[in-house]
C-alpha cells in the first residue's frame, strides 16, 4: 500500500485549541498511541464546533458522522507533552466535506500529526446521508 501524504495550506486552520497527553493515552511502545490521538481529534473536533455553535447532533436530528479518517504521523509525542491542535474544514461537497488537523507539541512547535476527517451529514431519524445546511457552508465556505 501506498504511503499517505496530507498536506494542507496554513490557511485551512482557523482553530486552535491544546490538549495534554494523558499517562493513560501511552501505549505498550511509551509514546502517545493512535487510539488516543484519534480520541484527541474527536475532541478537537467537538471543541471547534462549540466554538462556532454548532452541535453535532442537531435538534432536527440532522448531525454530522465521520465517514474516513487519514492520519500521518510525523513524530512521537510522550506523557505528559501538551500538544496543539490546529483544526480547519475544507473541501466541501453537496453532503458534507473534511475537518483538517495539524497536531504539534505546543512547547517547541514539533509536528506530530497531520489528520484528516471526512464528514457527511446523516439524518438519524430517517437513517439516510442528507445535504449539508446552507447554513453551514455559508459559516465556512
Amino acid at each position: 500500500m501506498a504511503r499517505i501524504k496530507l498536506d494542507f495550506p496554513d490557511t485551512a486552520f482557523t482553530f486552535e485549541t491544546r490538549l495534554p497527553v494523558r499517562i493513560t493515552d501511552i501505549n505498550g511502545a511509551n509514546h502517545l498511541g493512535n487510539d488516543a490521538l484519534i480520541s484527541m481529534l474527536s475532541e478537537a473536533r467537538a471543541q471547534f464546533l462549540v466554538k462556532h455553535g454548532i452541535e453535532e447532533a442537531g435538534h432536527d436530528g440532522v448531525g454530522i458522522i465521520v465517514t474516513d479518517l487519514a492520519t500521518m504521523y510525523q513524530g512521537e509525542s510522550f506523557y505528559p507533552d501538551m500538544l496543539r491542535f490546529e483544526v480547519g474544514l475544507m473541501d466541501f461537497n453537496k453532503y458534507g466535506g473534511d475537518f483538517v488537523f495539524r497536531v504539534t507539541k505546543a512547547d517547541s512547535g514539533q509536528p506530530v500529526a497531520l489528520a484528516k476527517y471526512g464528514f457527511v451529514f446523516f439524518n438519524y431519524q430517517s437513517r439516510e446521508v442528507t445535504p449539508m445546511p446552507e447554513s453551514f457552508r455559508a459559516r465556512f465556505a
